[in-house]
């Protein structure tokens, strides 16, 4: 996937369409002020990680994220093995009964409330089912609200380089979110993407189509939540590619 960061050019072509069909999906699925409690956790531990981390970052620039984009793919994929094992009944979702055999397995420790939480947040469309796109965002919000199990036990999911790229990819967020409220705006925006050539500013239009991209609820601000299911988007993770042979005929 290319993300054009000149000025003439809009920064990911497709993801105005995208937009779109999300916020749509919003819209009929009613208020999204069912996702405020989760979203507030979420704002609050990236304000955490933006004071954690003193304005350090490994990241200069959006181009500087986008040469990352290969990386990000690969070791996204690796999820796959494990959306297969625990979609039981191989129709491409994990249903919320599946989800939380998935999250036992994992030992990932959630009240019902919390996992409730979780997947409606995530199904996106719906549909009463995780597909895979969402159900990497779903792990990435897991590993970003949970604690660890204990002080001898540092490590929140059994994977350390899946928590290695989650955790570059919550530094994409905070590089990004530059007055470290937690969220994005416009703001944050303009200032990131005219970080890389400071004499080529980007269009005020330009910039207003880039941040609507991800504003998928309109409120004029983005949610981890929300910059996560864009960010996967960017990187181009196709939820059918790279379906066993056994699963894809049976379909």
């Amino acid at each position: 996937m290319k993300c054009s960061t000149s000025t003439g050019t809009s920064h990911c072509p497709y993801l105005k369409s995208l937009s779109n069909k999300v916020g749509s999906m919003l819209c009929c699925r009613g208020s999204t002020n069912k996702y405020s409690r989760l979203d507030a956790k979420l704002e609050k531990k990236m304000v955490e990680f933006k004071r954690g981390s003193l304005g350090r970052s490994n990241f200069k620039s959006i181009d500087s994220i986008i040469m990352r984009f290969p990386q990000f793919r690969e070791e996204l994929k690796k999820i796959r093995d494990v959306f297969e094992q625990y979609d039981e009944d191989s129709n491409g979702t994990i249903d919320l009964e599946e989800l939380k055999k998935c999250l036992q397995k994992l030992e990932l420790h959630l009240t019902a409330e919390e996992i409730e939480d979780l997947f409606d947040s995530c199904d996106m469309d719906g549909s009463e089912g995780i597909q895979f796109n969402e159900f990497i965002v779903l792990l990435c919000l897991i590993y970003l609200l949970k604690e660890p199990s204990s002080s001898h036990n540092t490590s929140k999911i059994d994977s350390p380089q899946l928590e290695a790229t989650f955790d570059t990819v919550i530094e994409v967020f905070s590089f990004l979110d530059k007055n470290g409220d937690g969220k994005l705006n416009k703001t944050d925006m303009v200032k990131a993407l005219n970080e890389t050539s400071p004499l080529e500013k980007s269009p005020a239009h330009v910039t207003r189509t880039r941040f609507k991209e991800m504003d998928w609820s309109k409120r004029g601000k983005v949610s981890f939540r929300e910059f996560l299911f864009a960010f996967i988007d960017w990187v181009g993770i196709d939820t059918n590619e790279e379906m066993s042979p056994v699963r894809s005929s049976s379909k």
